[in-house]
């Protein structure tokens, strides 16, 4: 398959452009313009033999360039993924997270209508839709009750893609992923903060580490596996559907804070920090992908512990 994956220059969107190429696709990787991944001359992080080129999704006419080059699937990825950027500026996270995919499927519209192509469009959103709610792992029929600007967003581009697809038939699938971690995510995110904090603190000799919420129950799936379910749904999702990708092996923020402790090989002590207290946390995240698995056996392939160790490293190196 020919694949456009928007946000390609992101933290999932490189894993998930070498995850393509790896299985044989060829790989559109579309990136924001202001950064030198698609000039001449400039490496790309996931090597050569990738098409690479700019895409502003508040711009029509750069997402209909990018649209018409023609492709069988599109991961849709581009987006405010961090949910304290999305509350400092909620607007700028309706305009590229909701506005932007009708966009990007109004644009798709237009291929499928020429007769060029059929395209599928796969919808990356977040199980932080679901919001709060029993503690219990999360399903696709559970009704979503968004608690951050960042989620509201992302559930009102699920809204939209999936009423073009009920309109025109656009053939739409939408991931709801749970929260996963690896190498090249970024210190806004809680792992890699932890991570960071903490090789920070043995290298000075420091036992006290800043720390927000840490009551709260996730679960950290590896990002390669993240990626892996991606080239699954793109495959054999059905349009109009719902999946969840999830791991389901739970951990409290204690105690994945604790496990990197170890990882790192420091005697650290959690103090909190009200600076780094989110306003509206949600209490247990944990997901049930039963339907994914049913659909295309996909299961993950990293423990837990695997993937902090993944993270810690990549740090330290």
């Amino acid at each position: 398959m020919r694949v456009l994956v928007t946000g390609a220059d992101g933290f999932v969107g490189t894993w998930v452009v070498r995850h393509l190429q790896a299985a044989g696709h060829e790989v559109i990787a579309a990136v924001r313009p202001d950064r030198p991944l698609w000039s001449e001359g400039t490496p790309a992080p996931w090597g050569a033999g990738v098409r690479t080129v700019p895409l502003e999704l508040l711009d029509g006419a750069s997402v209909r360039g990018v649209v018409s080059i023609g492709v069988d699937a599109v991961v849709h990825l581009a987006a405010v993924a961090s949910g304290g950027e999305a509350q400092r500026n909620p607007t700028v996270a309706w305009e590229i997270n909701a506005v932007g995919t009708v966009r990007l499927a109004e644009e798709l519209i237009q291929v499928r209508g020429s007769g060029r192509a059929d395209p599928l469009l796969l919808l990356v959103s977040t199980a932080e839709v679901y919001g709060g709610g029993e503690q219990r792992p999360r399903r696709e029929d559970d009704t979503p009750a968004p608690c951050s600007a960042y989620a509201a967003s992302k559930l009102a581009a699920e809204d939209a893609a999936l009423e073009v697809h009920r309109r025109t038939g656009l053939r739409t699938v939408v991931a709801r992923t749970f929260p996963h971690t690896g190498k090249g995510q970024d210190d806004r995110f809680v792992i890699p903060a932890f991570s960071r904090r903490l090789l920070e603190a043995k290298r000075e000799g420091r036992r006290e580490i800043p720390v927000g919420n840490l009551s709260p129950i996730r679960e950290y799936m590896h990002v390669g596996d993240v990626a892996g379910a991606y080239l699954e749904l793109i495959r054999y999702g059905v349009p109009g559907e719902v999946y969840n990708v999830a791991g389901g092996e739970a951990v409290s923020l204690e105690d994945a804070f604790r496990k990197l402790a170890r990882i790192v090989g420091h005697d650290a002590e959690p103090v909190p920090d009200p600076d780094l207290m989110r306003p509206a946390d949600i209490e247990h995240l944990v997901g049930d992908a039963s339907k994914l698995r049913e659909l295309t056996g996909w299961e993950p392939t990293r423990t837990l512990d695997e993937t902090l160790q993944d993270v810690v490293d990549a740090q330290a190196d």
